[in-house]
């Protein structure tokens, strides 16, 4: 209540100041019963009036403290910027664009709104000491975020965060930051909208992914953007590949932070394909693509035996894996990237290949990291192909998050080739499945919202970790990744990552739970991966795992 008062006092927002006054207590308690905590992933929240919540004064304290970093680390500071589609993105912009620039950074932003992997782009082509995006990725139209890039192009890392944090912690959220306005910092010549010479090299470097090895180019394609940022790149990168057959749905084609037939726009969810999957059907084309408004994920649907199939996020990655193994040159010193809740079935995979696999922590800063350190070691050329089970893919270096731009044309031509040679995607992973064994993911989502949530969640959690040690029997092993140990019923060792708040259930069969609570929503998330020699026992044990599973949660949150 004193945060809210304070309010009430000090912002001068009229829009902040309307909402404040129409607050009941819940609401209240909503708005104020935390800070937004900043972390690798930036912010993101609710858009709204309070400490909790995504508003100018949040973005204006996060800026600020951004600003003091970058001013303690680099001389001649600069930042690129970038913003979606979502309500307040421009805005929110704006803001960021007008403090750092008032703290003496020389600030580059986009015209219009831009997809993610164009804003790690510009980072890199510009040569700016840190990038900002304002999205919420692939969150409901109530959210906003903001995330942060380090001079390489990548999410900033653990100790970077750690720094900002602290540096936004000692920024008065009201009279703690310097700004002069957008349109003043313009006419001073201390921001500059990014030239088109930036765009154009990195539709050069997309139509780079186009492979000679493909011969045609005559599918029927459905693309829809999910009213996001994905429309004019993603169209144009499919036309420069050679691929000129294809549909848009209409009532997703235009930006729209309101998302009027996706509520939720993730083309992760069935429910955010359907008016792809209409268009599908009747155009009777041969692939839908979907990407999220920040376009950084890609989603896809197939025909299979004359019915729609969706393909999750470890499937198209094995997929797109295999198809680059036998369209792409590569050495054995070429290294594959993923994460530790993604899709085991490419380790065999890539022993076949002698190529070397890396497992990284969930998010995908972490294989971003992994680029730099090739980098580092003067053979950025190394890395092969990344991607996470949340339908991230990256198979290039001049982006260092994932891109759906490059995905959607490493998926075109992957989806011309098994047409040509008479199959589709499906019946090449029946084949990948009979050579190295049947398995089958899932992932459950519980969702914990408001100021109780969060005590929740970190119960449920602690249960969880209290786990480890006492249950290993039941287990092959157990990896602690808060602790950084991994229990097995011989040996208790180290684990070589940084620490993370995650659980990885190993089982005798190879199956494996993993469980960790979501950075950016106020959720836990349980990933599955599921393996058997029988597929008709698939789905009978991923429902016994997933109801032991769901029957723990319910107990530890009581």
């Amino acid at each position: 209540m004193n945060d809210y008062k304070r309010w009430l006092l000090e912002a001068k927002d009229l829009e902040i100041q309307k909402e404040l006054r129409a607050m009941d207590e819940k609401a209240i308690d909503n708005a104020f019963y935390k800070d937004l905590e900043f972390g690798t992933g930036g912010l993101r929240g609710i858009i709204g009036a309070g400490s909790a919540c995504l508003n100018v004064y949040t973005i204006g304290q996060v800026s600020q403290g951004i600003a003091d970093y970058v001013n303690s680390h680099y001389d001649n500071g600069s930042v690129a910027i970038a913003y979606d589609s979502r309500i307040k993105s421009y805005e929110f912009a704006k803001k960021a664009a007008a403090v750092n620039a008032a703290n003496g950074l020389k600030v580059y932003i986009y015209k219009s709104l831009m997809p993610t992997p164009c804003l790690s782009y510009a980072v890199r082509y510009l040569k700016t000491s840190i990038g900002i995006i304002i999205t919420a990725s692939h969150n409901p139209k109530e959210y906003n975020g903001y995330k942060v890039y380090n001079d390489s192009g990548c999410q900033i890392t653990l100790e970077a965060a750690d720094e900002m944090a602290a540096l936004i912690g000692k920024v008065n959220i009201f009279n703690g930051t310097k700004d002069n306005g957008f349109d003043e910092e313009m006419k001073r010549g201390n921001i500059s909208w990014i030239c088109d010479d930036c765009l154009d090299s990195y539709e050069k470097y997309i139509s780079s992914k186009v492979l000679p090895s493909v011969k045609g180019r005559d599918i029927k394609i459905v693309y829809t953007p999910l009213n996001g940022t994905g429309l004019i790149p993603v169209t144009l990168a499919l036309k420069n590949a050679g691929f000129n057959n294809v549909s848009l749905v209409e009532s997703q084609k235009n930006p729209d932070g309101t998302f009027p037939t996706c509520p939720r726009p993730n083309p992760e969810l069935k429910k955010a394909l359907q008016e792809g999957i209409k268009v599908l059907e009747r155009t009777g084309s041969d692939l839908l693509l979907a990407t999220d408004p920040d376009c950084d994920r890609c989603g896809t649907a197939v025909r299979h035996n004359g019915e729609i199939r969706l393909i999750n996020g470890n499937e198209m990655g094995i997929l797109l894996y295999d198809f680059l193994l036998h369209k792409k040159k590569h050495d054995p010193s070429s290294v594959l990237v993923k994460t530790i809740v993604t899709t085991d079935m490419v380790l065999p995979m890539a022993k076949d290949a002698n190529m070397e696999v890396r497992e990284v922590l969930t998010g995908f800063k972490f294989i971003g990291e992994q680029i730099g350190l090739l980098e580092k070691e003067g053979h950025p050329e190394r890395f092969f192909f990344g991607f996470e089970e949340s339908y991230g893919y990256l198979s290039g270096t001049e982006v260092r998050d994932k891109d759906a731009v490059d995905a959607s044309i490493l998926i075109a031509q992957m989806m011309q080739s098994f047409k040509d040679a008479g199959k589709d995607p499906i019946d090449r992973l029946e084949e990948l499945y009979k050579k190295y064994g049947y398995s089958l993911t899932s992932l459950d989502n519980f969702e914990f919202p408001g100021a109780s949530g969060l005590g929740v969640m970190k119960k449920i959690m602690e249960r969880f970790h209290g786990l480890a040690e006492e249950d290993i029997g039941k287990f092959a092993y157990i990896n602690d990744y808060l602790s950084s140990f991994s229990y097995s019923k011989e040996v208790k060792k180290a684990i070589n990552l940084p620490k993370s708040d995650v659980l990885k259930f190993g089982y005798e069969d190879g199956s494996t739970v993993t469980i960790r609570p979501s950075g950016t929503e106020p959720k836990i998330k349980v990933y599955y991966y599921i393996v058997s020699k029988k597929e008709e026992e698939l789905k009978t044990l991923l429902e016994t795992t997933q109801n032991g599973i769901r029957d723990l949660i319910a107990k530890f949150q009581k």
